[in-house]
């Protein structure tokens, strides 16, 4: 019963996908109905199963798991299938939850119930439409998205292909699930697709996480190679062959088989998760509507990859043991996702928009996880992706909630201003109560606010975990990217909600519709309760009080049992300080901003403050280095000289010998001897019809005497054959 509710899962989004597309398109209620009537049936099914995953003593070593077959192998069978155990139960958990919440808000987002724009059309954002109110006047209000239904197609699509990741039983249809956001996120980026910039942010995400893409194959095929087998429970739980590729050497590095596919896997995390150096698409990726924002940060496609690497760490680890120094591919992780948390932290402190900022707070806090993962953090770094799923997509739906209140007050003031600005904003704590006390949860447990909030457990696991294992370049790092988190979130909400507004817009924001509302209370209660399910049994005065939940079921999931940090004073102090004295320095610094007065925080840097608002200057790097050699390689190599001078030239001179071998078939064999032969013997014929043209004169005597004359003739020969001879 189960395994065949888990088989079910994705399939109520990918009939809503099917129906919209095929059906409802035209009927916006409808069309979002079925999307979140999908979205909650997978969300039901998904409780059910989680409810009986942490019921279900043992799940590590016999999880929920079937199989059927797939593709033919000769003797054999390439089998496909499910599989919950902890890892995918908890990752079930916030999806679905994440998912529905997206879902709904979708509905108040792209205006649901609004009147439609005068001069909107599909491909680009609603302008607005002017209405008439009871008094007679004109004014313009929030229209409704032309291309509604599309957009819960798309939207629906994305879930499926995350469903499919989460319960596959082996890395082949994780991939296929993989692939699938991948091709949504490109739909969904780019879906105001008359705008140059969503279009160009489309293709930039696409090309950039098929780099990644491309070395995940090559380590899947790596892989098959070496075991036969992409099945989890026959690599990842299976000590022979864990064993055998920690011995056995790739002849790459001087690392081992293990060591070199686990590295393979985790360049698709760094395409997939927007760690350095393929860290360039996921801001541009902003250029989406705000609930796509949230599905790619929190839902869906940039968990998607640090999910992969905790699947595969089994593999990545083989041959290392607690206390002991750890391997290559381990150590790349941890610099990689230290040295991430700390890059995006700093540009994220000069970024005004308020989507871009948290766009980098999510290429820096997966960093965390990928640095956990690198010392050994196993739970913690899954402890963290569970939080920071809530708290991001808390985040990103609340800031869009800022963004329609502000354009209702640009519609309504008729100001050009832009309602992503920050420095734009200013006192929509009173306009937006609701949204702005979810924002504050929101960043708070952002920030790792102690005790209340579920990103204080999570992050400050990762530190204890970076410092129990005497990495101390990775705990300072970390440390300090923390520090920055919380200046940058309390920057964001003082801009944001405190102080006067700024501009008339800011004065005449409003609340939003409770379909965008109700999901950010139900998020922010799991922004502040979720972490509860994880306080470590050493933590002082707490631990204890609540099982250590989180840390039991998902440490089964390791053959090693993995080890709890102790809590010694100098993490948790750390956690302490860098949140507490980054939310203060944040406050301060911006607390006082009045409209048109540049970022203080530019006074204070000079120079070095361009560098961070230019993002270190990477999109121009790339393009110098990357993208216009590649465009000259294409159209001055392979298409000016390869294809129009070789390959045309080479197909050009067959054709012109073509030509010439045609013209000495023509003169030499076709005319004089196929056209000769035809014309002489037609001229024959005509020769001999012209030579007895003469008997036919009309004449009947003269018919009468040739017939007479033939008569004889023939007797006459007839008498000589028979009688005569």
């Amino acid at each position: 019963m189960t395994e065949t509710l888990i088989w079910l899962i994705p399939l109520p989004p990918i009939l809503a996908f099917a129906l919209i597309i095929l059906v409802t398109n035209r009927r916006k209620a409808l069309s979002h109905s079925v999307a979140v009537g999908a979205a909650f049936l997978s969300w039901l099914a998904s409780m059910i199963v989680f409810v009986r995953a942490i019921q279900t003593e043992g799940l590590s070593e016999h999880p929920f798991a079937s199989a059927i077959n797939w593709l033919p192998l000769g003797q054999s069978w390439f089998k496909i299938g499910i599989q919950i155990d902890p890892l995918s139960a908890i990752a079930l958990f916030f999806v679905a939850w994440t998912v529905l919440m997206i879902f709904v808000y979708s509905i108040g987002y792209h205006n649901y119930g609004s009147p439609t724009g005068d001069h909107d059309r599909a491909g680009l954002p609603p302008h607005g439409a002017m209405v008439t109110d009871e008094h007679g006047h004109s004014h313009l209000v929030p229209s409704v998205e032309p291309m509604y239904s599309r957009f819960f197609a798309f939207i629906s699509l994305f879930a499926f292909g995350m469903y499919v990741l989460v319960i596959s039983d082996n890395l082949l249809t994780l991939y296929v699930g993989w692939e699938i956001m991948g091709l949504c996120s490109y739909l969904l980026i780019g879906f105001w697709y008359a705008k140059e910039s969503a279009r160009s942010a489309a293709i930039k995400a696409f090309l950039t996480t098929r780099i990644g893409d491309m070395f995940m194959l090559l380590g899947l095929a790596y892989l098959y190679s070496a075991t036969g087998t992409l099945n989890y429970q026959a690599i990842f739980s299976n000590l022979d062959v864990l064993s055998k590729l920690a011995s056995a050497s790739s002849g790459v590095l001087g690392l081992s088989a293990a060591g070199l596919i686990g590295l393979l896997l985790f360049i698709g995390t760094v395409g997939k998760s927007a760690q350095w150096p393929l860290h360039i698409w996921l801001p541009d990726a902003m250029e989406g509507p705000t609930p796509v924002s949230a599905m790619i940060h929190a839902a869906t496609m940039v968990s998607a990859g640090v999910y992969l690497v905790i699947r595969v760490f089994p593999l990545i680890s083989a041959g290392w043991t607690p206390g002991t120094p750890i391997n290559t591919t381990m150590t790349i992780m941890a610099f990689i996702g230290a040295f991430t948390a700390l890059f995006a932290a700093t540009i994220a402190v000069a970024q005004n928009d308020i989507k871009r900022v948290l766009a980098y707070s999510t290429i820096s806090h997966f960093g965390y996880m990928i640095a956990a993962l690198g010392v050994g953090a196993y739970v913690a770094a899954a402890f963290h992706l569970v939080m920071h799923a809530f708290f991001k997509a808390l985040l990103f739906l609340a800031a869009g909630s800022v963004i329609h209140g502000m354009e209702h007050g640009v519609f309504h003031t008729g100001e050009h201003v832009d309602a992503q600005d920050m420095f734009n904003m200013g006192g929509l704590r009173k306009k937006m109560p609701l949204t702005f006390w979810t924002f504050l949860i929101g960043g708070f447990a952002l920030s790792g606010f102690p005790l209340i909030t579920a990103g204080f457990w999570s992050k400050d696991e990762i530190l204890s975990g970076a410092f129990s294992s005497g990495h101390g370049v990775v705990f300072g790092v970390l440390g300090l990217a923390a520090l920055l988190t919380a200046f940058y979130t309390m920057r964001q909400i003082t801009l944001t909600f405190l102080g006067q507004p700024r501009t008339e817009a800011a004065k005449h924001a409003q609340e939003t519709h409770w379909t965008m509302t109700l999901p950010l209370v139900i998020l922010a209660a799991f922004a502040v309760a979720a972490g509860w399910s994880g306080i470590p049994e050493g933590f002082p005065g707490l631990g204890g009080l609540i099982p250590n939940w989180f840390h039991e079921f998902v440490g089964s999931m390791l053959h090693l049992a993995p080890v709890e940090a102790g809590y010694s004073l100098v993490p948790l102090a750390t956690s302490l300080v860098v949140a507490l004295g980054g939310l203060y320095l944040g406050w301060r610094m911006y607390r006082n901003v009045t409209a048109g007065a540049p970022d203080p925080l530019q006074k204070l840097l000079g120079g070095f403050y361009t560098l961070l608002k230019n993002k270190y200057y990477f999109d121009e790097i790339y393009n110098t280095v990357f993208i216009q050699p590649s465009k000259w390689l294409a159209e001055t190599f392979t298409y000016g000289w390869l294809d129009r001078t070789i390959i045309d030239g080479f197909l050009h001179a067959i054709a012109r010998f073509a030509l010439w071998l045609g013209g000495v078939l023509r003169n030499f064999f076709d005319v004089p001897l196929v056209n000769g032969a035809g014309d002489s013997l037609g001229k024959g014929v005509r020769w001999f019809g012209s030579s007895l043209r003469i008997t036919q004169s009309g004449r009947l005597q003269q018919y009468m005497i040739t017939a007479v004359l033939v008569i004889v003739a023939f007797g006459v020969v007839f008498y000589y054959f028979l009688v005569l001879a």
